[in-house]
């Protein structure tokens, strides 16, 4: 996770300078290795149009080069020039297949009339590319081949890895799949979402990912934010507010698709959250020919999880199942504690009291049942053996509420792994 670096410098990520530096002995390893290739394709390339296989063409350049060996010289150079031209078109060609990210918006070099890439070294350079992607993940699919959209990935891990929400399961993928499949938007997609910690916000958040862009949470597509860890201090605010608004300029610049997660959200400072408006508020449409930017944003809060549980909970009582709960019966509520709420500026900021928040999306609170889920899949994601009594254990190891009734785990599926670990212990 990149760490905020006070100063001048934009935000870095601590990495190692011996693998900085090996990466690049790699690549330039690689790069003269491939251009060693190239060239040994390309030596005695083809004639300019109309002179291939014309012998008396041939014989007279021989006797011009005989009577004077200055011409040959000039020739040899203009084809070791044509040769180290074609040569970076392959390369270009190869590194934007192999390494999409530094692949620049710029034409290869253009070489001289008539000289094209022959199809047999183009063949040859399919293959090299073929056999060297076999050992590493390539992106053949243009600048964009990064972005994966995986629809059907995302609903089957909402319906079989998020356990409890209903309502996120069904109206997180519908409202981002129908944002992605307009021919059209005038604005960016906001997502808000409310319960208690350990629901799942983040473990969605972090499904969407997973299956709109091919790296997931590294994708340089995804920003994610966390209130307390990246905006600590008022006092620096000022120069938060640039730093943000340069990372979201650089993400957006580089991909048609961004996505920014903003954790905590609850904690944000008021400037920061002024600053954003503008980049969720309607804009006049691109022209037709282009593509639009579609920039997600998601903003993950405990903020309104109290009144989400009380709800819950009186509908439950009432005689209602779980599944019967809909939007309708949770959305007026809290979205009025949102916007009540006076320990954090988010309810009165312009995102929510000018309506820029598309969907608020409510996290019930989970019961015994849910948590027992979520030990199963820590236990076999850590391909751990696992009883039915190990799972009935580590539930009730967990501290539910309210008072008497225990019906809700108050830290949802948070710390599940450390009660595993005590458990083997």
């Amino acid at each position: 996770m990149a760490t905020p670096i006070l100063g001048h410098s934009r935000w870095l990520v601590a990495v190692s300078p011996g693998l900085l530096e090996a990466e690049a002995h790699g690549r330039v390893m690689l790069r003269g290795t491939l251009w060693l290739l190239l060239l040994l394709l390309l030596l005695g390339p083809p004639s300019p149009p109309g002179t291939q296989g014309h012998r008396g063409a041939t014989s007279l350049e021989q006797e011009a080069e005989e009577q004077d060996p200055w011409l040959g010289v000039q020739r040899l150079r203009e084809q070791l020039k044509t040769i180290g031209s074609l040569s970076r078109r392959y390369w270009a060609t190869f590194s934007c297949t192999v390494w999409p990210d530094h692949c620049e918006d710029q034409e290869a070099p253009t070489p001289p009339l008539g000289w094209s890439l022959p199809l047999w070294g183009r063949r040859a350079l399919d293959s090299f590319t073929e056999w060297f992607c076999r050992f590493q993940d390539c992106c053949t699919g243009g600048r964009h081949c990064r972005i994966s959209n995986n629809f059907t990935g995302l609903e089957s891990d909402l319906r079989v890895r998020l356990h409890g929400q209903h309502l996120a399961s069904k109206l997180v993928p519908r409202a981002v799949r129908g944002y992605l499949e307009m021919p059209q938007v005038d604005k960016a997609l906001a997502l808000s979402f409310h319960g208690w910690s350990g629901t799942g916000k983040n473990f969605v958040a972090r499904m969407l990912a997973e299956n709109l862009y091919r790296d997931g949470m590294r994708s340089d597509c995804v920003k994610m934010f966390i209130s307390t860890f990246h905006f600590p201090h008022t006092k620096h605010v000022d120069m938060y507010k640039e730093e943000l608004r340069w990372q979201m300029q650089e993400t957006r610049r580089r991909c048609h698709q961004s996505m920014f997660i903003f954790d905590e959200a609850e904690k944000l400072h008021p400037g920061l959250l002024e600053l954003l408006g503008p980049h969720l508020e309607p804009r006049v449409p691109e022209a037709q020919d282009m593509e639009p930017p579609r920039p997600i944003f998601l903003f993950l809060s405990n903020l309104g999880g109290s009144v989400i549980s009380k709800e819950v909970l009186s509908l439950l009582k009432a005689g209602w199942s779980r599944e019967e709960i809909t939007m309708q019966h949770l959305e007026a509520p809290l979205q009025a504690e949102i916007m009540k709420s006076t320990d954090s500026g988010f309810g009165s900021s312009r995102l929510v009291k000018e309506n820029l928040i598309d969907f608020f999306v409510p996290f019930l609170p989970l019961e015994y049942h849910h948590v027992q889920l979520c030990v199963r899949d820590a236990f076999l994601s850590q391909d751990l053996l696992y009883t039915e009594e190990a799972l009935d254990e580590i539930a009730k190891m967990m501290t539910y509420v309210p008072e008497g009734e225990r019906r809700f785990s108050s830290q949802g599926c948070k710390s599940i792994s450390q009660r595993i670990n005590l458990f083997l212990s």
